[in-house]
């Protein structure tokens, strides 16, 4: 990866704490690596796919970034924020409608200057691709050079952030002296699990890595995440060969849908949030961790000890429907 162009935006390394409180009730030793503070307003794991996606965009000399996602798009928030701060434009494809209160992130994308195109669930589903071609190619008209960057920052390029991440690990272990023996992600478009598997094979790493998808199915992501990792091996030079048996990713905890939060999953942000101080977001890792615990509860984590989980972050991702659930 060392011939592969990255621009630093992130504040690397995150730290790993340990949740003690947690621990002690669920008998594992549960850690969480922060990487809701790899920044602010460029901040979670989106900010670790963008300074290779971003850095791509750049040697092609773009001037403009588009991309897409839910109207409460971390992502989108993150990639309206880099392109403020390199003095690009940014063109963003959201799911939803124009008249959605702007708050959370969607002030924030306001705020940033980015230019919001709306579509529906299903323009977006089966046509964002095709949208986000003909916004470059109005751009083009107008004398921009624009980059477009899928859902997540989730391809080849993007991933190899997490490469990184799972490198950053591997060190960040000999120098607390622990071995993780599970490494826990959300799975919502498919390129920090697959960064995270790859790193994790090609360092003969023995911990298994695991997700939880929080929309659509395991089925459906273990399609994405195999096409991703030949995607990431395009730029490594290195294929590796799995199938989808080889793949842990953990379905049943999607709840009500994407960014759709229950009572159940809220109730659970909330209790760890007075047990250990740490705020979770609803539309990520509010719902993952919840399933981590309920399987840990189950006897699917047996027989690992030392359980890392990504804090991906999403705080600005709250809104009124959500905060209207807590108690």
């Amino acid at each position: 990866m060392d011939n592969v162009k990255k621009i630093r935006l992130a504040n690397l390394p995150t730290r790993i704490e340990k949740l003690n409180r947690l621990s002690k009730e669920l008998g594992k030793n549960i850690y969480v690596k922060r990487d809701d503070e790899t920044g602010t307003e460029i901040s979670g794991n989106k900010v670790r796919k963008l300074e290779y996606s971003v850095a791509e965009a750049l040697s092609r000399n773009c001037d403009y970034l588009i991309t897409c996602g839910g109207i409460q798009s971390n992502h989108c928030r993150a990639t309206a924020a880099v392109a403020a701060k390199l003095g690009m434009g940014a063109y963003l494809v959201l799911r939803g409608n124009e008249d959605t209160p702007v708050e959370g992130n969607l002030f924030l994308d306001r705020m940033l200057g980015a230019d919001i195109k709306f579509i529906t669930p299903d323009e977006y589903r089966y046509e964002r691709m095709n949208i986000m071609k003909r916004i470059k190619e109005e751009l083009y008209s107008q004398g921009h050079n624009a980059y477009i960057i899928p859902e997540g920052a989730s391809n080849g390029v993007g991933s190899l952030g997490y490469i990184n991440a799972m490198e950053e690990i591997l060190e960040q272990e000999r120098e607390m002296g622990i071995k993780f023996d599970a490494v826990v992600v959300t799975v919502g478009s498919g390129g920090t699990f697959s960064g995270l598997y790859y790193g994790n094979y090609v360092n003969n790493n023995s911990a298994a890595v695991y997700g939880f998808n929080i929309c659509d199915t395991s089925e459906y992501f273990k399609d994405i995440v195999l096409g991703l990792l030949k995607e990431i091996s395009d730029y490594t030079g290195r294929e590796i060969k799995v199938g989808k048996e080889d793949l842990n990713i953990i379905d049943g905890y999607q709840g009500r849908g994407y960014a759709l939060s229950c009572v159940e999953e809220v109730e659970f942000i909330n209790y760890l949030a007075k047990l250990e101080g740490i705020i979770l977001d609803p539309v990520y890792t509010g719902k993952a961790m919840y399933g981590l615990v309920e399987e840990i509860k189950k006897g699917t984590f047996d027989e690992h000890e030392n359980i890392l989980f990504i804090h991906t972050g999403g705080l600005f991702g709250w809104n009124m429907d959500q905060r209207s659930l807590l108690k």
